[in-house]
């Protein structure tokens, strides 16, 4: 039971971190993207929350499979 409340634990930490990314994301990123490629202006959002949501699963399921692992391995 300890180790599923550590696993939730940290679930929780990284999803409240990912919140917090992308609230900065929202607020700094996109904007200067904007300025950047004005071109893209219309697709910038969509590019940057398919790229921020790729990272954070990747985070994810790697914490998963750091945490979930064969402890008896070398």
């Amino acid at each position: 039971m300890n180790d599923r409340i550590k696993i939730f634990g940290i679930v929780a930490l990284l999803g409240f971190m990912a919140g917090v990314i992308a609230q900065l994301t929202a607020v700094f990123v996109i904007p200067w993207i904007i300025e950047i490629l004005p071109a893209l202006g219309g697709l910038t959002s969509y590019i940057v929350a398919g790229t921020a949501g790729a990272v954070i699963t990747v985070g994810l399921v790697s914490a998963w499979a750091y945490f979930t692992g064969n402890k008896n391995q070398p």
